[in-house]
């Protein structure tokens, strides 16, 4: 498990650096685990009990209303925290799932032991506080993108955030994530140019 806690430290020292002794404790808490392709993480209706970041494969998370239709919220991939975080941290019942896209390698952390570390450890805690406003500044970028944006505007951001995206995630996932019916995703995909 050397390697992904390799790439795990890189990505948590980017965040908020920690020092040694901070590190080791927080490194420990961090389990191998993996799922197949198209499987479902994390379910809607139950409390996310982890905090995964990912190794190996692509991961979607998604909402599926009363109609059976789903809205595709994010993507993760290495190296990046997945799961469904809000459930964690606030442990409430879930109203997204986690599925994998493809054959999925992770370390993972129960919350339990990383809420209990960050009480214990105040540069944890300012990593994960640091994190959390990190994605919240994401999240209100991409709310102006879906209020705001042409799909052609949403395109172009997205590969300008994710250059390689198109080559590790199905175009209809894509076409759901930006709103953005498939057939005018795929004109797009062969019209635009980044």
């Amino acid at each position: 498990m050397e390697e992904p806690l390799k790439l795990l430290h890189s990505v948590v020292q980017a965040i908020y650096p920690l020092d040694a002794d901070d590190w080791l404790a927080l490194s420990r808490i961090w389990k191998p685990f993996s799922a197949r392709r198209k499987e479902i993480v994390s379910v809607a209706g139950e409390t996310e009990r982890y905090i995964y970041f990912v190794t190996e494969g692509v991961q979607r998370i998604y909402y599926l209303d009363d109609r059976d239709r789903e809205a595709t919220i994010a993507f993760t991939y290495r190296p990046s925290f997945g799961g469904i975080i809000d459930s964690a941290l606030l442990e409430v019942h879930s109203r997204y799932y986690y599925e994998t896209l493809t054959p999925s390698h992770f370390i993972r952390a129960s919350y339990a032991e990383f809420r209990d570390l960050a009480m214990e450890r105040p540069a944890i805690e300012r990593m994960l506080r640091t994190g959390i406003m990190q994605t919240f500044s994401g999240i209100l970028e991409r709310l102006v993108e879906v209020q705001c944006f042409s799909s052609e505007d949403k395109f172009r951001n997205l590969l300008k955030r994710s250059p390689h995206i198109l080559q590790l995630v199905p175009h209809k996932y894509l076409a759901n994530y930006l709103g953005i019916d498939p057939t005018n995703f795929s004109k797009l995909v062969n019209k635009v140019r980044i």
